[in-house]
């Protein structure tokens, strides 16, 4: 027993954490002694609770005493329940539930998330277009998929677990974010997309919260529920796809035949949110309102300035009062402290014709990111931006004046944390 406990403690040592009671603490959090912590630290600091975590309802250990319980043990085969425990739930959705967990195989930090099977439908449709996608890409810039656990009661996911999600990042540095930070967070955000582009998937559901970042500043595509792989010739998807705020006007106005430009709207919206600190276009009641938000910036189309609009299901001209486009940086006040390259990325992503937005591949490639390291450019799909020396985020401005601050907790939202 005794060798046990010295080898489990190693473990938590080896994973940054120290057993306390039932719970966990990081490192350097003990007895009031800070660990010296790299400059960026509070950059990437997510929300930590120096009391003891309350315990699950899924506890499998009951509550139990952790220490004598827990084993790890290499004999345990991957598609198993017994081989992950539970630590604590990070959040709780309509159909899935997902708990923070580590691996009794190799005490690794992952996530699970558990699908509820309903008996009279059987397992839900978005999980398995979710497995059966997420199983085929390995990038840098994808979550990855570990494990699948099915049982008579739940389809279970292991991801690699991730601190946080863009969504919570910005939450917690408000204002918009440190340019070069944006700058990092875009050139994997496109080397995501045009990675599952090239393999003609198109995500369809681009958001901050499905885009989570790993306590390195690593950025990562998550929640394929929504994804398709777009099969040629092409054929025409539902119109109900990305979340109001992130969907381009061509999909507002009912099509349904559309490619990989709807994922660069979203995109180009996030691109914007990150800059300023706001929404590109936080639309509140409908699809009309957020077409209305659109054409304050881009300008009310016409079949001159956009052939085979009039043919769309919902567009009517005259439901729309005349608008004229307007400069990026007169709207979004960041561009104008900027270089212009900045707004040129932003204006070909959110360009209103579908087929004259620029390619995540071609936007790889943009000036815009000139000042990246080159060998950025030459990295294998599986390879972190954060392997070549130079790429590192910077301090936020919000953790220089106030580096010591704590999120309270009604004002963080529950992250997903795959």
């Amino acid at each position: 027993m005794q060798n046990l406990r010295h080898a489990a403690t190693e473990a938590f040592q080896r994973l940054g954490l120290k057993q306390r009671h039932m719970g966990y603490q990081e490192l350097g959090e003990l007895d009031g002694v800070e660990t010296p912590q790299p400059q960026w630290f509070h950059t990437l600091q997510v929300r930590r609770l120096r009391a003891q975590r309350g315990r699950s309802n899924s506890d499998p250990l009951g509550g139990k005493n952790f220490q004598p319980e827990f084993q790890w043990n290499t004999g345990l085969q991957f598609g198993t329940a017994n081989s992950y425990l539970n630590l604590e739930k990070l959040g709780e959705g309509a159909y899935a539930t997902v708990y923070k967990g580590i691996s009794r195989i190799n005490g690794h930090l992952v996530a699970l998330k558990v699908i509820r099977m309903k008996t009279e439908e059987g397992v839900p449709f978005t999980a398995i277009r979710e497995a059966s996608l997420l199983k085929g890409l390995k990038h840098a810039n994808i979550v990855l998929l570990h494990d699948i656990i099915h049982t008579r009661e739940s389809l279970t996911f292991v991801f690699e677990y991730m601190q946080t999600d863009l969504a919570q990042y910005m939450i917690q540095h408000p204002g918009g974010l440190h340019p070069w930070n944006v700058r990092i967070f875009m050139f994997q955000l496109l080397r995501g997309l045009s990675y599952i582009h090239s393999r003609r998937i198109l995500h369809r559901d681009l958001k901050p919260q499905n885009l989570l970042i790993s306590y390195l500043g690593e950025l990562k595509l998550a929640d394929f529920g929504l994804a398709r792989s777009k099969s040629i010739p092409c054929q025409t998807y539902s119109a109900e796809v990305v979340t109001l705020w992130y969907r381009p006007p061509d999909v507002l106005l009912g099509s349904t035949d559309y490619s990989t430009a709807l994922d660069i709207w979203g995109a180009g919206c996030i691109f914007i949110e990150m800059l300023q600190g706001v929404p590109a276009f936080p639309g509140v009641a409908d699809v009309f309102e957020q077409l209305v938000k659109i054409w304050r910036v881009l300008g009310v189309p016409s079949e001159e300035s956009w052939p085979g609009v009039s043919e769309l299901p919902n567009y009517k001209a005259e439901w729309f009062l005349p608008c004229k486009p307007q400069q990026f940086r007169d709207v979004w006040k960041r561009f104008a402290q900027l270089p212009y390259k900045s707004e040129d990325l932003a204006q070909q992503m959110l360009t209103m014709i579908p087929n004259e937005r620029i390619s995540a591949q071609d936007a790889l490639h943009h000036p815009y990111f000139n000042t990246l390291p080159p060998p950025v450019m030459q990295l294998r799909d599986t390879v972190s931006v954060f392997k070549v020396p130079g790429v590192r985020l910077e301090t936020e401005v919000s953790d220089i004046f106030s580096p010591s601050r704590r999120m309270k907790s009604s004002l963080v939202p529950q992250g997903k944390c795959w």
